[in-house]
């Protein structure tokens, strides 16, 4: 009974928050422009800044390129050592809250979970993940080996230098950066939407601060947009890189032409699986594909454990984990090279935490009924320690391919070659072909587990319902393909302004993510007192 009062109370939030165009006369609840959301000045905002981005990119490339580097340069030079402070302090206080007394406080106002714990952490490691899970994962540790970050500098032993590359590797993909995308503000989030009944939007994250006026208005669907932006030119690119990656591999495995309408397949195949799993909704294609895809994941770990240098990735784990845990403050704050940073370190960051607000919704309609301190230890320790293990099983094989045949791995990677460095990994391995292949599907569903999560997640946000409906679903799931397909069309460039631009959208983000930091610890205290722990 009270799970059916909380979401009857969230409904009715959600529909006086949601600042819709009231029409003369009679409402029609089924027209088109209230399926699609035209109402919410969100919608306008947001669709509107995406269209005019492709526009510019159309019409002149080279101007679009020029504006976003200088937007680039302005956001990591100014917001970096903002951004590093940000999200440090987020792990610290969520690994805080988690261990405390305030652990043991449940969110969601039910007692028991929702969904099952594997379902939980597949769709959890599917979505956050993502595509950078694979190619990154290939690329980034011979990235380091090949060019050591001027914390640790070069190495005159191979071995310690692949350590070096994993530990950095580490930093970038571990504790910070998956903190920063669901544990204090997924705890703000879930008490005030499902304990107070406010409505499931990022706006909600400034509510402790400024009260009512957030919930209403041009403020609130603005604060939205800029969320909505941000994490839709997150998916647009990786959208977009997997057409350009998942074609240089085809062409290399099977002499398919690497070129647009090659691109094109793969896309318009991405499109069409995460809109369908969209539409299915969180408890069917959701679930499904992310199951499977942790497990195709599990197999091709333990098939490379069996197969690959074992002893280098077991050595390779535990030293870049201790390396990781012994410089770890030394890199979460390093300023020594801000240029390395800023295609390093505060890139990540940058994109990072685009997906913040938007990924803490999204965490809040799949973790109703879990405690704090199992959100928290999930998200920002198991998952990064799980994560790491995965960059050593793919980027730790390259490293030890790579010392026992130098440029085996590192001539492939020339030019920043993602799918290069994964195939000059896979082909050193038993059975090449079908492992690759493999690969290849595991990237792809990555891809599209975070297309369909993001792209349902902006229509809850849009739509102002946890269950949005199917028509505004499909609109941004088919836009953001459409938008990566235009930006592909104009060559690499186009998806690489998107990346830098991603990294410009994060500053209005972060500044909506800094309450969290006290919000969340008053929240959890407050909570643990209102349960009598």
């Amino acid at each position: 009974m009270s799970d059916l009062i909380n979401k009857v109370k969230a409904s009715s939030f959600e529909a006086a928050g949601m600042n819709t165009v009231q029409h003369s006369g009679t409402s029609n609840s089924t027209s088109v422009a209230d399926k699609l959301g035209l109402g919410n000045p969100a919608f306008w905002y947001s669709g509107g800044f995406i269209a005019l981005f492709v526009l510019l990119a159309l019409y002149d490339a080279e101007l679009l390129s020029s504006l976003v580097n200088t937007g680039f340069s302005w956001a990591v030079k100014v917001f970096g050592p903002y951004w590093q402070l940000l999200l440090l302090l987020t792990f610290i206080i969520g690994i805080a809250l988690a261990a405390g007394r305030t652990g043991k406080v449940i969110l969601g106002g039910i007692a028991k979970p929702e969904m099952d714990a594997f379902r939980w952490m597949a769709i959890i490691f599917c979505t956050l993940l993502a595509g950078g899970g694979v190619f990154w994962a290939a690329a980034e540790p011979i990235a380091h080996f090949v060019s050591p970050p001027p914390l640790y500098g070069p190495q005159l032993n191979a071995q310690q230098g692949a350590v070096n590359a994993l530990s950095q590797s580490f930093m970038h993909w571990g504790f910070l950066a998956w903190s920063i995308v669901g544990s204090l503000t997924a705890i703000v989030v879930m008490h005030l939407h499902y304990d107070k009944g406010l409505p499931l939007k990022p706006r909600i994250l400034l509510y402790p601060v400024f009260g009512e006026r957030v919930l209403k208005g041009h403020t609130g669907a603005l604060i939205d947009a800029c969320c909505i932006v941000a994490v839709a030119a997150g998916t647009i690119g990786p959208i977009g890189f997997l057409g350009l990656q998942v074609s240089y591999a085809l062409n290399a495995l099977f002499d398919i032409p690497d070129g647009f309408t090659t691109q094109l397949i793969i896309i318009l195949f991405a499109i069409v699986l995460y809109t369908l799993s969209a539409l299915s909704g969180l408890n069917r294609g959701m679930q499904m594909l992310s199951r499977y895809n942790v497990i195709l994941a599990m197999v091709l770990m333990v098939y490379i454990l069996i197969f690959g240098p074992t002893n280098f990735i077991f050595n390779g784990y535990i030293q870049g984990v201790g390396s990781m845990l012994d410089n770890f403050i030394p890199m979460a704050t390093y300023r020594g090279d801000e240029g390395w940073l800023s295609w390093w370190t505060v890139f990540f960051w940058g994109w990072f935490l685009g997906y913040g607000p938007m990924m803490a919704i999204f965490i809040a309609r799949i973790s109703r009924g879990r405690s704090i301190r199992q959100l928290v230890s999930t998200i920002s320790l198991i998952a990064p320690l799980v994560t790491c293990f995965w960059f050593t099983i793919v980027g730790g094989s390259g490293l030890a391919f790579e010392i026992a045949d130098p440029g085996s791995v590192s001539s492939a990677f020339e030019g920043f070659n993602l799918p290069g460095a994964l195939l000059a990994v896979t082909q050193q391995l038993p059975l090449p072909m079908l492992v690759s292949i493999l690969f290849l599907i595991l990237t792809t569903i990555f891809i599209v587990t975070t297309g369909d999560s993001m792209t349902y997640t902006i229509s809850v946000v849009i739509s102002g319902e946890t269950e949005p409906n199917a028509m505004i679903r499909i609109f941004w799931g088919v836009m953001m393909g459409v938008t990566a397909l235009i930006l592909i069309s104009l060559g690499s460039g186009g998806i690489s302004a998107l990346q830098s631009f991603i990294v410009i959208t994060a500053v209005p983000v972060s500044i909506i993510l800094l309450p969290s930091l006290w919000n969340a610890p008053q929240i959890a205290i407050q909570m643990a007192k209102d349960q009598g722990l």
